[in-house]
């Protein structure tokens, strides 16, 4: 996950002229209660680590998703599709079910049905067709017997959409030292710090830590994805979708400016602030994985940013003393649950395997 951390004194307002829904939004918990149907959330998660959900059946969700590393994937940027590999950091999906907008750079802002739609069909992620995901899974006994449980007949790829958003809702994070309000004294520290000196709730508030708005912090460009043709060629491709002009020049990451396409390019390199809910599982940090821990993106805000033509004017230094961001740093820390890894949030059935149905297109389920 990645970080902004805004003044609000540079916002042009104090912490406390703020309106007075803005005050309420920096308590930032607890987590809202999300009704979940069981039997569908049973077959989302089958559905979550199931490989033949792929076009080559050799990556599931999980593969990028893993439960051990809060649900992102432990290096700078994502692994793809046989044959190429992503270029930005794989997101969490805890809490991913109660945001408003998804993926770096905020592209969709409809619902978990569309995500799961396009990283299940999009060439570079599972690149399946959703017809030959459908007739795979009526031939598994298992799935036709869960379909049927949970309420959706048979098995359909309009049920997939359906189920693995379902899934999703359980991975839920509300049992973090600061939602059991069992904050060390160097954490309560950084909550204040993190309120007041360091101003970071102009961006981070609510119970997700997010305003689930785009900005220009200054990251710098993770180079790998330009020197790596893998990547460079799976960039390429996807800003050409997007309709980014002059993509097979782009030297960089052109973010939330694939929803806005500004003239002038002043949207370039914006990032949708990300919510800080277990952070401790999930680094490396920021859109592209550069940063490797905490402190480092601490102290990247500390002095104000980066270097970028479009950076927020808004961001500058700090003036934070070594001691106060390792306070902040503790509070961030204090964010983390334990990692979702038992039966409740993994399948760990291996009851994959099936012998494929006979004359399959004359049998009927």
């Amino acid at each position: 996950m990645k970080m902004r951390l805004l003044v609000p004194t540079l916002l042009g307002v104090s912490l406390s002229s703020l309106p007075l829904m803005a005050q309420d939004k920096m308590d930032f918990g607890p987590l809202p209660e999300v009704k979940i149907d069981k039997a569908k959330a049973e077959l989302g998660k089958r559905l979550f680590f199931d490989k033949r959900l792929s076009g080559d059946a050799l990556i599931a969700c999980s593969t990028c998703h893993q439960p051990e590393s809060g649900f992102s994937y432990p290096a700078p940027l994502a692994p793809a599709y046989t044959g190429s590999k992503g270029f930005r950091n794989v997101p969490s999906l805890i809490n991913t079910s109660l945001k408003e907008v998804w993926f770096h750079d905020g592209r969709l802002g409809t619902n978990l049905n569309d995500v799961t739609r396009e990283m299940i069909t999009e060439d570079w992620l599972m690149n399946m067709d959703m017809r030959l995901m459908q007739e795979r899974i009526k031939q598994d006994p298992i799935y036709v017997a869960m379909f049927k449980k949970a309420g959706y007949g048979e098995p359909s790829n309009g049920s997939v959409r359906k189920a693995i958003p379902e899934y999703l809702k359980t991975l839920s994070s509300n049992a973090s030292p600061y939602d059991k309000d069992q904050l060390s004294a160097q954490a309560e520290q950084g909550l204040q710090l993190f309120k007041g000196k360091a101003g970071c709730t102009a961006c981070h508030n609510g119970p997700l830590l997010t305003d689930g708005k785009a900005y220009n912090t200054g990251v710098k460009e993770n180079l790998e994805i330009f020197l790596d043709p893998e990547r460079h060629e799976t960039f390429i491709a996807f800003n050409m979708f997007m309709g980014n002009e002059n993509y097979m020049n782009l030297k960089r990451d052109v973010g939330a400016h694939v929803q806005s396409h500004k003239i002038d390019g002043s949207d370039m390199g914006k990032f949708v602030t990300p919510s800080l809910r277990e952070l401790t599982h999930t680094a490396p940090y920021m859109h592209n994985g550069v940063m490797d821990s905490l402190a480092d993106v601490v102290a990247f805000y500390n002095q104000g940013g980066g270097q970028d033509s479009n950076k927020d004017s808004r961001l500058k230094p700090l003036n934070l003393t070594s001691q106060e961001e390792q306070a902040l740093v503790a509070f961030l820390e204090s964010l983390s649950s334990k990692p979702l890894t038992s039966e409740q949030h993994v399948w760990t059935k291996n009851d994959y395997q099936y012998q494929p149905t006979k004359n399959w297109l004359k049998a009927k389920n």
